[in-house]
């Protein structure tokens, strides 16, 4: 072996830096927890539950942009939200979409947490601490969130505000993710694979209601062993694949036998974005109506649905001139406006009350 071989880093050769990150004890420690937010937050977990488990008869509908990356955007869509909350709260109850991670195919945006400024500087720690802010305004308002978890650190520095979570399409099958949802506080959704599979869902519902050790962070940021007891509020989200749509009546039945034959919960919610809306915001509605429908004909396993929506309707390209964004339009995929969203939301309230 050559001199030059033995000097040859061993570790870290793909590895431009690394930057020390606040632990998640201090990052909530900045900002107070109030007691309004402690009690929206047990509430809207607790209330979930009780539709999984059919003591409640509501709908869950979670809903709002496919990714957050205004502050002051998301404020104003969540005051609008909460006052829409409140009118259906009889028959439906309303759960905040508050997404800050992103996954990707290959390259792209990956949310506010990764890249708050728009602009690849990867400020991950202000990231978070605006995050924690809109979790911490939106939670006071009396509005429950819900959100994706994609970065297995992340849920320490934010989970306590969020009371419910969405395991996506790309990361259901990962064991990475199964076993933090094991750890989870909320009941976790987990959705079927891209290709339309449901196989990889149920699999991750048997895997997270099981009891893991793994790698993690503690509340001091330490690396630790998490030892966890398992989540049993795992349930499923249909979101189509590949070979279509998957929000049919056919669809769900067969989804129900499949849970019932895994001895899992027979309760299920339905994504009208993605595959569902063949990826088209403008079709959501047609997802939407549909299972209105299945829940006026009697179908009780149809819990839940999901809704990517926005103040404005569409979605544009992120551009280097940040002043070019068009106020209240996502960045990522297309959602509805927040008139169709309200017009959606009360016609099915009026439906299902009259229904009762």
């Amino acid at each position: 072996m050559t001199a030059t071989q033995t000097m040859q880093p061993l570790q870290d050769v793909h590895v431009r830096e690394t930057v020390t990150l606040v632990s998640p004890r201090y990052l909530k420690q900045e900002e107070n927890v109030t007691d309004a937010a402690v009690r929206t937050v047990i509430e809207g977990r607790e209330a979930v539950k009780r539709i999984i488990s059919g003591d409640d008869p509501r709908l869950i509908v979670v809903v709002g942009p496919c990714s957050i990356h205004h502050q002051g955007a998301a404020l104003e869509y969540a005051r609008k939200l909460k006052e829409l909350a409140d009118k259906v709260k009889d028959q439906i109850l309303v759960i905040m979409r508050v997404y800050f991670e992103k996954p990707r195919t290959t390259v792209g945006w990956k949310g506010l947490i990764n890249d708050p400024h728009l602009n690849d500087t990867f400020d991950i720690q202000t990231g978070l601490k605006i995050a924690r802010r809109v979790l911490l305004e939106v939670a006071d308002m009396g509005l429950p969130a819900a959100t994706e978890m994609l970065e297995p650190i992340t849920p320490q520095y934010i989970a306590d505000l969020v009371s419910l979570t969405a395991i996506g399409a790309r990361t259901t099958e990962s064991p990475t993710h199964r076993q933090m949802a094991s750890g989870l506080s909320m009941p976790v959704g987990f959705k079927n694979g891209t290709d339309g599979s449901l196989q990889v869902a149920l699999d991750a519902m048997m895997a997270s209601g099981s009891a893991h050790s793994f790698l993690g962070i503690d509340n001091d940021g330490q690396t630790c062993i998490v030892n966890t007891k398992g989540n049993p509020w795992g349930f499923l989200i249909l979101r189509g694949g590949r070979s279509g749509p998957n929000y049919d009546s056919a669809s769900l039945t067969e989804a129900v036998e499949l849970l019932t034959k895994f001895k899992l919960p027979p309760r299920l919610m339905v994504d009208c974005s993605h595959a569902n809306s063949n990826k088209d915001y403008r079709l959501q509605n047609v997802a939407w109506n549909d299972c209105i429908a299945q829940r006026l004909a009697g179908n009780r396993n149809l819990v839940g649905l999901m809704l990517e929506s926005n103040l404005r309707p569409g979605n544009q390209a992120l551009t280097a001139n940040l002043d070019e964004l068009q106020y209240g339009v996502s960045i990522t995929d297309g959602c509805i406006g927040w008139e169709e969203t309200e017009q959606l939301i009360l016609n099915a309230h009026e439906q299902l009350s009259n229904a009762g």
